[in-house]
């Protein structure tokens, strides 16, 4: 099982966190603390794994952010380091080559994404094509949902408009 998913930057700055278990603001600081510290500090050369505590911190740098996730020591680190690779192969489709500006300025999207992929710290949808046709769709639903509350937010300022100036003209 996935207990944490953690997307930190070189500096050190957390730019996605999600918790698969129930924690405290203050033991969340800490654990984001303790595992970007191990994971920035370990040069490209040496392996991908790390135990910790009772767990197991599997991590991978792309580009200038590291992916890691939290694992049960019993759990197949290749195949976490397969769904890091996959969540990285549908960021990158969904926002067409992904950057660390991207996560920054759409974080809601990629939390999506990830919640399309992993359910409950388990992983729920392998097939990119799915995944991605699923939030186009909510895209889609999104942006015909703003449109209408555009449309009924004119609608209701004419109305409103209107109905002030049939009460000015009555005074």
């Amino acid at each position: 099982m996935i207990h944490f998913v953690l997307l930190i930057s070189r500096q050190g700055k957390t730019r996605l966190a999600k918790w698969y278990m129930p924690l405290s603001q203050k033991e969340k600081a800490k654990i984001i603390r303790e595992t970007s510290q191990i994971t920035l500090n370990r040069t490209p050369k040496l392996c991908n794994f790390v135990e910790w505590k009772e767990y197991k911190l599997v991590f991978k740098r792309y580009a200038s952010l590291f992916f890691i996730l939290c694992i049960d020591k019993g759990d197949n680190e290749l195949i976490t380091l397969e769904i890091i690779h996959h969540y990285v192969e549908v960021l990158d489709k969904y926002f067409g080559n992904v950057c660390e500006l991207d996560l920054i300025f759409n974080f809601h999207k990629a939390y999506y994404l990830l919640d399309e992929i992993l359910v409950s710290g388990e992983l729920q949808e392998s097939s990119k094509k799915i995944i991605l046709r699923v939030v186009a769709a909510q895209d889609s639903l999104m942006e015909d949902n703003k449109r209408k509350l555009i449309k009924n937010s004119n609608f209701f300022n004419t109305f409103r408009k209107n109905k002030q100036e049939h009460t000015f003209s009555q005074v």
